[in-house]
């Protein structure tokens, strides 16, 4: 017992000094500042690492968070076409490390969180109602930029700093979205439809091209054939009225050289046993044949003229 006794005001005062050093002492983390109020009333602002305070006199009225923070914000709206879309925007923000910034962003706002929310929901219902839902889509930069310059604006004035405002997302209704797939499937086959049927113009353009330069084309070598032709029979003249003298007529010549080229045809089809069937085989019908062609090296010559 009496050893207790004697121990016991060492003990008592080290309980003191601890507690003392408790309510003096104190440490504040990277990225995070403390309010202290005395008597009630903002005193200052602590930092990260040690600080102190009086005790009794001195309290500390709340940790504020330097980071980044993001706050999601989900808005329902109705569109100029009427129809009713999900709306996501994610807001990121930070409180500015400022000691009269910070004393701002403790006492200003209640509950910053969702104050910043109300100014979204705002700013996105005041936007979106002017625009069709196929601008809604098209325009998502222009709003997320509207949203941040606008909250910029009014919360700036309370120690917050708006990084960025991001649309992430725009749902509309289930059967809007059905609805305007088929839509756009059913352009898509429309616009197939008018390329094959211009893929199927051109390839009938060109094929018909094509038959009219081959149509040309083999006119023009029948045209150079029977040129070719009338040549040779007017070379063969030549060389026979000058074999049998000028007195024998290109007449008689003509008909000499047809009756010629008449029996040669005939000696070879029956040296190669083919079956064939004469037409009229009478010499005289060799004459009308011979006036045929005459006819056709006249005509060659007057195109060669």
């Amino acid at each position: 017992m009496g050893s207790f006794m004697e121990w016991f005001p060492y003990a008592s005062g080290f309980v003191l000094f601890s507690l003392l050093c408790y309510g003096v002492f104190f440490v504040v983390k990277q990225k995070t500042s403390v309010v202290i109020e005395r008597f009630g009333k903002y005193h200052s602002v602590r930092t990260a690492g040690l600080n102190l305070k009086i005790p009794i006199l001195d309290t500390k009225a709340g940790l504020l968070n330097l980071r980044t923070c993001e706050l999601p914000v989900s808005i329902e709206t109705k569109t100029s076409d009427d129809v009713f879309v999900f709306v996501e925007v994610s807001i990121q923000y930070y409180i500015i490390n400022n000691k009269e910034q910070i004393r701002k962003a403790f006492y200003e706002l209640d509950d910053p969180d969702q104050q910043i929310k109300s100014y979204v929901y705002d700013n996105v219902r005041s936007e979106v109602p002017k625009l069709i839902l196929d601008d809604v889509f098209s325009k998502k930069e222009e709003i997320a930029k509207g949203i941040k310059r606008d909250l910029q604006e009014t919360i700036g004035e309370f120690g917050f700093h708006i990084l960025n405002a991001l649309v992430t997302d725009i749902n509309p209704d289930p059967k809007v979205k059905d609805s305007m797939n088929e839509i756009n499937a059913a352009k898509r086959l429309k616009e197939a439809a008018k390329e094959k049927a211009e893929a199927d113009k051109i390839m009938a353009v060109k094929k018909a091209e094509a038959e009219s330069e081959s149509k040309k084309l083999q006119g023009e070598g029948i045209a150079n054939q029977r040129t070719a032709i009338a040549r040779g029979i007017k070379d063969s003249i030549q060389e026979v009225k000058t074999a049998l003298g000028d007195e024998v007529s290109g007449t008689t010549v003509m008909s000499m050289l047809y009756m010629t080229q008449h029996y040669d045809t005939v000696a070879k089809l029956g040296e190669k046993g083919a079956n064939t069937i004469f037409m009229n085989p009478n010499p005289s019908s060799v004459v009308d044949i011979q006036q045929q062609i005459l006819s056709g090296i006249v005509a060659s010559k007057t195109q060669e003229n």
